[in-house]
């Protein structure tokens, strides 16, 4: 059975192809799709076979999906042009008849109003109506989100947001994409719906505090309207559209829509998610 997972050069992608390494499928049954191959080339090294593929080319899709049996759709990085990237995907995969694709999409995807999840919604509906049997991967926000930010967060002793007391369930990467692995490996995940997040929950407060306690130091977390969360994140240098989207993504938060306690990921995983405070630790491990 051949396993093909997008995105090989990205973050998630690439985690994915590890994980279904390390459970066991060899590496001559995984495809790892890259725009650039030479990207990946570490990869081919261990036997996985790394083939060129676009989103935006077809013909490229094409050939790259022959022979696949399965397929990880990981969604792609180019907002605003994603529907039609992820239409040209699930075309192609129905030329070269993959009997299953598993998408990453985002939490409540069908119900909510975040910028981010319309991309998704509608990559959700073309696969409905494409009749290709597949599964949702609906998740939440990634531990890396708040953790890449931690020499920010310690340098000023503060964690700005426009969250309020939302909740979210984030995860790490590595988590979404062992999970992603454990439905593309596996069986009887065809039109199943998954809400993908953390065990624990927490708010922005919640993490200013645990980050606080990590550094030993005082870290607060000061809460912002979304106009002025947007203004202080292109102060810092993000660019306005961006910074939008990342303020959008925080008035969700307040509101619960990145929130879910399915419990769909630990029982995937067959054990609890990584939490908050490991994850943090882990980082500063890292970076030591």
């Amino acid at each position: 059975m051949t396993l093909l997972v997008t995105g090989a050069s990205g973050h998630l992608g690439r985690l994915a192809v590890e994980s279904l390494l390390q459970r066991g499928t060899a590496a001559s049954d995984v495809v790892a799709l890259a725009r650039n191959p030479e990207s990946v080339s570490e990869l081919a090294d261990r036997g996985v076979q790394v083939r060129q593929g676009d989103y935006s080319d077809p013909e490229s899709l094409d050939a790259a999906f022959t022979g696949v049996d399965r397929l990880l759709l990981v969604s792609g990085s180019e907002v605003g042009r994603r529907t039609a990237q992820h239409g040209n995907v699930v075309d192609a995969a129905k030329r070269a008849g993959v009997a299953f694709l598993a998408y990453t999409s985002i939490t409540r995807a069908d119900t909510s109003d975040l910028v981010l999840a319309e991309e998704h919604r509608a990559t959700e509906e073309l696969l409905a109506a494409s009749g290709l049997p597949h599964a949702l991967l609906r998740n939440s926000w990634y531990l890396e989100n708040y953790i890449g930010q931690l020499p920010v967060f310690l340098a000023h002793g503060t964690v700005l947001g426009a969250a309020g007391t939302g909740r979210v369930s984030a995860a790490t990467r590595a988590d979404y994409a062992e999970a992603a692995a454990v439905v593309l490996a596996g069986h009887g995940h065809e039109g199943a719906v998954y809400e993908l997040g953390g065990d624990t929950a927490f708010t922005m407060g919640e993490l200013a505090e645990a980050v606080g306690r990590m550094a030993g130091q005082e870290v607060v977390y000061r809460d912002m309207s979304v106009a002025d969360y947007t203004a202080a994140l292109v102060g810092a240098g993000l660019p306005e559209g961006y910074a939008a989207v990342l303020a959008d993504g925080d008035r969700g938060l307040a509101q619960g829509q990145l929130f879910t306690d399915s419990g769909d990921l630990s029982r995937l995983l067959g054990r609890p998610t990584t939490t908050l405070e490991d994850a943090l630790q882990a980082a500063v491990v890292a970076a030591a």
